[in-house]
């Protein structure tokens, strides 16, 4: 007999624990012996945000039954002693929140330009805080940040110390699964503290030596909005290594590039070193941001350095 199900969200996932958000309350599950049979090895099996069916138990606990299949996910590669994998750290976010310090860490536009080219493929919309702006002056910041506008990114200025533009951020967030990312350090905690109050998070402290983040976030969670919505405070991350993009697909990612791929004289232009590149000329007329453009070489030959 077919046990009785009901949907649900996966809002929290720790060592094979997993807390389902049900219309008749959280429920912690674990996952049926058949979807681990059916997916040998997946280590990505079921993560926070993924839809789910639960069948309840007593004692608020339960079964999942079935995943849905995800719209979209956040995944990057990750280094393991066995070699890189895919490691999903979040599924069916309906934005991104690209969280980057303005200084103290200065920002990491590398690594920024790796997310946007996640969310280019997914299909995933980005937000661009630039956070910690009360360290330096607002025109400083905005040369840092500029660049995105130009190119039709939402970039938002904010200040988690000074409580700047936090009311607009959390507009951005009703009503929606959003995932808080980007590079230790850059008070994606101390931002999160300010859109609910009372979580008592604990925020990680810069290192005076290496002046990177030491990262607290230990397990993978949604943490409810009083307004509605969810927000995931993703981990601190060293690296964001792209998954499943092939440096012939890259510009295609890069708005600023796309458009003027058909207007080079070869038809595999690697916008690299190739005569009549449509690219090239673009940035060499400051039509494209020599940084971006130095993004995209870098990714084209596989830097993993951001």
């Amino acid at each position: 007999m077919k046990a009785t199900t009901v949907p649900g969200l996966i809002v929290r996932s720790q060592s094979g624990f997993f807390t389902v958000q049900t219309d008749q309350g959280e429920v912690v599950c674990h996952l049926r012996g058949r979807l681990k049979r059916a997916a040998v090895g997946d280590r990505n099996l079921a993560v926070v945000g993924d839809r789910v069916r639960v069948s309840l138990h007593s004692g608020n606990s339960g079964w999942i039954e079935e995943i849905e299949p995800r719209r979209c996910a956040l995944v990057r590669t990750a280094p393991t002693p066995q070699g890189d994998i895919r490691q999903t750290l979040l599924a069916n976010p309906d934005q991104l929140v690209l969280v980057f310090a303005c200084a103290q860490p200065a920002p990491r536009l590398r690594m920024l330009d790796r997310f946007l080219i996640i969310c280019e493929k997914q299909g995933i919309s980005p937000l661009i805080v630039a956070n910690k702006i009360d360290l330096l002056d607002h025109e400083r910041a905005w040369q840092l940040f500029d660049r995105y506008t130009e190119l039709g990114y939402a970039v938002l200025y904010t200040s988690a110390v000074r409580g700047d533009h936090i009311d607009q951020l959390r507009q951005h967030l009703v009503g929606k699964i959003s995932g808080l990312a980007g590079p230790s350090g850059v008070g994606k905690t101390s931002l999160l503290n300010l859109l609910r109050p009372g979580l008592g998070l604990e925020v990680g402290e810069i290192s005076h030596t290496t002046r990177r983040g030491r990262h607290t976030t230990v397990v993978r969670q949604l943490f409810p909005l009083p307004e509605g919505g969810y927000v995931a405070d993703l981990p601190g991350l060293r690296s964001l290594a792209l998954w499943d993009i092939q440096p012939h697909e890259l510009d295609g990612y890069f708005p600023e590039m796309r458009d003027l791929v058909s207007a080079c004289q070869f038809n595999n232009c690697t916008h690299r070193e190739e005569p009549g590149c449509a690219v090239r000329a673009a940035v060499e007329c400051k039509k494209i941001h020599p940084a971006r453009y130095e993004s995209y070489l870098r990714l084209w030959a596989g830097d993993a350095d951001d």
